[in-house]
């Protein structure tokens, strides 16, 4: 039982990282219908930004995301303006070419600037929690509390707030939210911050319990395509459910049959879910 429970928190520990970035993910895709591969990249970022924040100017942890979430949250904004809104109107081969074409922008760019070594990124919580007879190591512990309670401000942002609706309103139908003066291009640079800034958190929580390199961002934005393809293109219930079901696979797998396979289950899983309900388990019905 002790190693059930353990499961558990590995699952809900890697849940809550993919829930994250496929939340990021799925918001842009809602409004541009457009998957951002540069994602990926935005993760990687809010990493390294963070990492360096507490290494080279000895920054507290928390600061240094709140850094790395201000950082990514303005190079989304610059990236929705200066890559993804002149081509608004292209062929929608164009924004997939150029967001691929922006991931390896910012892989190079990390590379020159902090080199191309695994490096670990430091954390003050590094205690042990003793939980119902399992061991909680306190990191482990805050990646599922502060992940989940972001899920639940940005859903209550979304359904709660004027500024939420009218990202809600964007998704359902574009032309229509302008028509009744809602700002296209405000809403679509808002967007960008708030999925820059919930890829940088989630790498800032994940990173002192995992490694710190360029292509970090590669195999992170794969799983969280299958995540958002798992709960339904553009659905934020299904991005979430998404990245619980990855993360339980991924845990209980690589416990019991082998660490060897734990990246391949998300590509089982996607073949035998899409095979059972090609659209997804939470299709969106007209809203994100």
């Amino acid at each position: 039982m002790d190693a059930f429970l353990q499961q558990v928190l590995n699952g809900l520990t890697l849940g809550g990282i993919y829930g994250l970035v496929a939340l990021g993910l799925t918001l842009v895709y809602g409004i541009l219908h457009v998957p951002n591969f540069a994602h990926g990249g935005f993760y990687m970022i809010g990493a390294f930004v963070a990492l360096h924040a507490m290494v080279a100017w000895s920054w507290g942890y928390w600061a240094a995301m709140l850094m790395a979430a201000v950082t990514v949250a303005v190079l989304g904004m610059l990236s929705e303006r200066v890559v993804f809104n002149p081509l608004r109107n292209a062929s929608p081969l164009h924004p997939k070419i150029a967001s691929i074409g922006l991931l390896l922008f910012l892989e190079a760019g990390a590379q020159v600037l902090w080199g191309a070594d695994f490096q670990r990124m430091p954390t003050p919580y590094t205690s042990i929690v003793e939980m119902g007879g399992i061991t909680v190591p306190l990191q482990r512990l805050l990646i599922v509390v502060a992940a989940f309670a972001l899920m639940v401000a940005l859903h209550l942002f979304l359904t709660r707030t004027t500024t939420g609706s009218t990202i809600i309103a964007m998704a359902q139908n574009r032309e229509g939210a302008s028509m009744v003066g809602i700002d296209a291009n405000r809403v679509a640079m808002m967007t960008f911050a708030i999925s820059g800034a919930l890829a940088a958190v989630a790498a800032a929580l994940y990173a002192p319990i995992n490694l710190v390199y360029p292509a970090m961002g590669h195999l992170v934005i794969t799983k969280a395509f299958v995540i958002i393809i798992l709960g339904g293109m553009g659905s934020i219930p299904g991005a979430v459910a998404g990245g619980l079901i990855l993360g339980f696979a991924e845990s209980f797998g690589a416990y019991y049959l082998s660490t060897d396979y734990k990246d391949i289950i998300a590509f089982v899983l996607l073949v035998v879910i899409l095979s059972l309900r090609p659209q997804g388990l939470f299709a969106p019905r007209g809203r994100v």
